[in-house]
């Protein structure tokens, strides 16, 4: 008797310790943390690359990602194009990156005022560099001196901000291929092999490699793209 009233309280004991357990709600997650708010920002560097190297679909497709980022960043009110030259082929018409970018001044999200003007922005005087090479998101763009490299900025632009001319592509086919091509690049943090004024342009030091995603990694990017608040 005394054997059958022990085992009736264990298992009423397992049974009730089991439904106590199946009450016990499942802690919900806390939402994820908000992206940093830069609403006054009109000018960074992105934070991440294209899908598929230096494709960005044409200058509509890049200035869609610029757009992106921004609005992540509280800053989508704007209008925002990217720093892209393209060139007069195959029946398209050169585009100049400085005619698409509006007037300035562009003032980064640490609240750094890059240049004032488009004629500010191509001189001696800008202020683009390793300080200054700040995403949307608030982080700083990893440069030469970082173990990862990611100083090479598409732009397919001569150094005065104008297009190339048709002769050899240097915008990855107007920013419409991934695969072999080349595209003019600028080093954002002003650093290169040698001192001289190719290695320290921000918008004009070499060409890439080739047009796809390991190519521009290799070289020293990652397809990122400088974005100007036009308006």
């Amino acid at each position: 008797m005394h054997k059958k009233i022990k085992l009736a309280v264990i298992v009423g004991s397992i049974v009730l310790a089991g439904h106590a357990f199946a009450q016990t709600p499942t802690p919900t997650p806390a939402p994820p943390a908000p992206p940093p708010q830069f609403p006054n920002m009109t000018f960074f560097v992105t934070s991440t690359g294209g899908p598929a190297g230096a494709n960005y679909g044409g200058l509509e497709g890049a200035d869609k990602h610029c757009q992106t980022l921004a609005a992540k960043a509280g800053a989508g009110s704007k209008t925002w194009r990217a720093y892209l030259s393209t060139q007069a082929v195959g029946g398209a018409t050169a585009v100049n990156a400085k005619d698409r970018i509006g007037k300035g001044p562009w003032v980064g999200a640490t609240g750094v005022q890059i240049a004032s003007s488009v004629a500010d922005l191509h001189s001696a005087n800008n202020k683009i560099g390793p300080a200054t090479l700040v995403a949307e998101n608030g982080k700083l763009i990893p440069t030469r001196l970082y173990t990862v490299n990611q100083h090479d900025v598409l732009t397919g632009t001569q150094a005065d901000g104008t297009a190339f001319g048709p002769e050899k592509d240097m915008t990855c086919g107007n920013w419409t291929k991934s695969g072999e091509g080349s595209a003019m690049l600028g080093h954002a943090d002003r650093m290169g092999l040698r001192d001289d004024d190719a290695s320290k342009s921000w918008n004009a030091s070499h060409p890439s490699r080739a047009c796809d995603a390991p190519s521009l990694v290799a070289t020293g990017g990652a397809g990122l793209l400088y974005c100007f608040a036009a308006d």
